[in-house]
């Protein structure tokens, strides 16, 4: 059985965004690669130059994956948003914000990079925790 506890604390800094400081979970532990914005029907880059079309498409592509393996983004505990620009950041996290609430919201890192696969915009990998 799924247990899922967010963890909260004032004595560290307060989300900025729809994730949370911490989720205590238990269960099968899930992880899901890296995804970009590829279409899987042709392979092709989604919303090329658009951050937020990239946000999307590859948010899309976890939800697949997470169904595939009979779960959903209820049960992300932890993901790691990759940015070529740090100035997309509020782009993203508008797309972002639509699929979590703040009781299912995870945990959540963000990094800029040098580069990402098929110089996409955005990258996005997760955990999940499922039955």
């Amino acid at each position: 059985m799924v247990s899922r506890r967010v963890i909260r604390t004032d004595s560290a800094p307060a989300p900025v965004g729809p994730y949370n400081q911490a989720i205590a979970a238990t269960g099968q532990m899930l992880f899901l690669a890296g995804q970009i914005a590829l279409d899987p029907a042709t392979g092709q880059v989604v919303g090329v130059g658009d951050v937020a079309k990239q946000t999307e498409q590859v948010m899309n592509n976890l939800k697949a994956v997470l169904e595939a393996a009979g779960a959903g983004f209820e049960n992300v505990v932890k993901t790691c948003v990759f940015l070529k620009d740090m100035n997309d950041f509020a782009a993203m996290n508008r797309v972002y914000a639509q699929y979590f609430t703040d009781a299912t919201a995870p945990a959540r890192a963000c990094v800029e990079v040098a580069r990402l696969p098929k110089d996409v915009l955005v990258e996005i990998e997760c955990i999940a925790v499922i039955d």
